[in-house]
């Protein structure tokens, strides 16, 4: 019998078996059977793990911030497809003329492409810790990655699903003010700037963008759905399966504390950055920041 993902009529999510770590709520969720077999070599469960990492979430759901949050601590690359891809035609490179002539003509870029892209950058990072943001998107650029990395007995360790509630989201949508120069963004309700209406540094007026409509959400939102549902799933159906997968959801306050907390206890050979753990003296409490 065919797993069913979703429920007829109700808007896909990620099965909520696609977790091997308790959720922030504190539920633990049984694993299918595939998921339960003996690990391969490179998988989380070895003596000195590296941290190799994809983040996947909704749009808006706050992947750049866990991310910059992570990398701000510990000694984690973090591979932007996009400033990989910007370097290489400034660069002049073979790929970015390529790309170049590609994006020029209104085409997309063929998944080899970015591929090659991508393991140019990987190749210098070997036996580094490292998140990849921007690829895979589809269920074949995820087959492209495994392969390539299987190749060099280097598969992932670590994919997280960050996966909040679309009501949520929303909301932060209708809150977010940006201070369109500098990138600067505020929020009415968690972030809000000290004078209303204008940016902290500056002084500037503070602007809506003009994606940030419930309209342009749902049509991100249903894109996002489409490609990355099944991506989900393919790491998620693997075997054997070499690849810790954490679904982050309930009490957005926890999202970075339970991602930091999943680094430090499964991936205990990332180092922290020495300027941060020379501050925090013997037996002083962490305090850690939410998101």
């Amino acid at each position: 019998m065919a797993l069913s993902l979703f429920k007829s009529g109700a808007r896909p999510r990620c099965p909520a078996w696609v977790r091997s770590v308790s959720n922030v709520t504190g539920t633990t969720h049984a694993l299918p059977i595939y998921m339960n077999l003996p690990v391969t070599e490179g998988s989380p469960t070895d003596a000195n793990p590296s941290l190799r990492m994809l983040i996947f979430g909704k749009p808006c759901a706050g992947k750049g911030t866990l991310t910059s949050k992570l990398t701000d601590k510990y000694d984690i690359h973090s591979i932007s497809t996009g400033d990989l891809l910007r370097q290489h035609i400034l660069e002049r490179t073979d790929i970015g003329k390529e790309a170049e002539e590609i994006v020029a003509s209104g085409g997309l870029l063929p998944d080899e492409l970015m591929l090659d892209l991508v393991a140019q950058k990987l190749d210098t990072l070997r036996n580094k810790n490292w998140i990849l943001d921007g690829f895979p998107r589809t269920q074949r650029q995820g087959r492209l990655l495994d392969n390539y990395l299987k190749h060099r007995n280097l598969p992932l360790s670590l994919v997280v699903n960050v996966d909040i509630r679309d009501d949520v989201i929303l909301n932060w949508i209708a809150d977010r003010w940006v201070h369109i120069p500098s990138g600067r963004v505020y929020s009415t309700s968690y972030k809000p700037p000290k004078v209303s209406g204008y940016d902290d540094v500056t002084g500037e007026p503070l602007t809506k963008r003009p994606d940030d409509t419930p309209e342009i959400y749902s049509r991100r939102l249903d894109h996002y759905y489409a490609q990355t549902s099944p991506l989900l799933y393919y790491y998620a159906s693997r075997s054997p399966h070499a690849t810790r997968l954490v679904n982050l959801d309930g009490d957005v306050d926890l999202l970075w504390p339970t991602l930091d907390s999943v680094v430090r206890e499964s991936f205990p050979t990332v180092r922290e950055h020495t300027m941060l753990a020379r501050a925090r003296l013997p037996g002083q409490m962490q305090v850690r920041s939410s998101f």
